[in-house]
């Protein structure tokens, strides 16, 4: 009895905390049905993010969809986000179990 898994992609968002609410209502508003946000640390191209500064905190986004989501996705971030916030991204393709939830 095989395991049955279906490809997805996995987008990976680290961005600054300060625009999670609104990144929340655009990912509401494109339609994307889950995702998980974390806080997130560690140091980057623009130094260290420790999170003690409530302006430095930084936030983990993972959203798991099909990949012409994940991509119309990423594509709004780039276009309204990347020049004004840090922000770095990327896709993982992943298999998951019960792929009617994404």
């Amino acid at each position: 009895m095989g395991m049955h898994t279906e490809k997805r992609t996995l987008l990976t968002v680290f961005t600054e905390a300060s625009i999670e609410q609104v990144l929340i209502r655009d990912m509401d508003r494109l339609g994307i049905r889950g995702y998980t946000i974390s806080d997130a640390r560690g140091k980057g191209s623009r130094g260290v993010r420790d999170a003690s500064w409530d302006e430095s905190r930084n936030i983990r986004i993972e959203v798991i969809c099909d990949r012409p989501q994940a991509e119309m996705l990423l594509g709004h971030l780039q276009t309204r986000y990347y020049s004004n916030y840090a922000m770095v991204a990327f896709f993982t393709d992943v298999e998951v179990l019960r792929p009617d939830k994404f």
